[in-house]
């Protein structure tokens, strides 16, 4: 029986499983819980999630991924393999090939580290690819040609800006900011100013439906629940839209910097070539309000984003997979 090719956005936040043929078929937290008594899991992903701040002492939720680099390698290692089986169903006898994206910021060392847990879960090859390359390509950009394109990829943990032309990266900045940072950023924000604390998924969801980078001639209102810092009783306060402006400002403009600073390293040719085709965001951070109109406004460069900058990655990942099997093929085809 033929193996699976598989493509595995392996996220700070989420975990995302591309299968050839399929498409995206899993999309789980990147979350184990394990009981510190006997050292065993308990749940991982959704289930492991919901346990979060909602445990006895003796089980702990634990992200192994920090910053898209691998905090726990044993605890990745079982967390991968139970999301490979996952995806490949009970059916499948041969192992899969496996491409798995990484931050392009990661040393040689958690590069090694990344590729031996995937092979340690049951993958029979794998591939890695750095992350700028997977979502230009989940994005829909030919970046085989001899022309630039930008691409900003902002996950849970980091943020990667890139210029790409002939299947390869040519300028390149990543720092670790990404959609968890927004969160403890507007958990801050309420704290201080509202006197009120509340939890990191209170804060999702504030910066899911009312947030902001962007000034807005509108103001988005919502009523959050949280704990009194004075009484220590619950209360509910109103958070605007422009609220979140302000606790998100400072991240902000570190992203755009970035960009920033891509494009001044950027060989000219390239940067008239960006100019032309625009500046691309994918990842989950995309989807925060006003960030295109942010970055278009700060450098004059048209920017969009991806048609689904959430898979984008995943998707990428997975095509790699297929994109470079088609060119053995044919180059073994050339060959006979």
């Amino acid at each position: 029986m033929a193996g699976t090719d598989i493509g595995i956005d392996l996220g700070t936040s989420s975990i995302l499983v591309y299968v050839r043929g399929k498409g995206v078929v899993l999309k789980e937290p990147s979350v184990v819980a394990f009981d510190r008594d006997n050292n065993k899991i308990k749940a991982i992903g959704e289930e492991a999630r919901l346990m979060l701040g909602r445990t006895p002492g003796n089980i702990v939720a634990v992200r192994p991924m920090k910053n898209g680099i691998i905090s726990d390698y044993v605890v990745t290692e079982q967390m991968l393999r139970h999301f490979i089986q996952k995806a490949m169903g009970r059916l499948s006898f041969r192992k899969p090939r496996v491409s798995i994206c990484i931050p392009s910021i990661v040393t040689e060392v958690e590069r090694k580290a990344v590729e031996d847990a995937t092979y340690q879960a049951g993958a029979r090859e794998v591939h890695v690819v750095e992350e700028p390359v997977a979502a230009a390509i989940g994005a829909g950009i030919d970046i085989s040609r001899p022309s630039g394109n930008m691409i900003v990829d902002i996950g849970g943990g980091t943020c990667s800006v890139a210029v790409l032309s002939i299947n390869g990266v040519v300028v390149s900045h990543s720092i670790k900011i990404g959609g968890n940072d927004f969160d403890e950023a507007i958990v801050k924000h309420v704290k201080n100013n509202f006197g009120l604390v509340i939890s990191e998924q209170a804060a999702e969801e504030i910066k899911i439906n009312i947030g902001t980078v962007f000034e807005r001639p509108e103001q988005n209102v919502m009523e959050v629940n949280g704990r009194d810092i004075v009484t220590g009783l619950p209360k509910t306060v109103k958070i605007t839209s422009e609220d979140t402006r302000d606790a998100l400002k400072e991240l902000a403009g570190q992203i755009v910097d970035a960009v920033h600073s891509v494009l001044e390293r950027t060989p000219p040719e390239l940067a008239a070539d960006v100019v032309d085709r625009g500046i691309v965001l994918v990842g989950g951070g995309a989807l925060l309000g006003g960030l295109e109109e942010l970055i278009e406004a700060k450098t004059g460069v048209n920017t969009v984003t991806a048609e689904d900058p959430m898979t984008a990655v995943a998707v990428g990942t997975g095509l790699y997979v297929e994109l470079t099997s088609a060119g053995a093929n044919k180059e073994e085809a050339e060959q006979y």
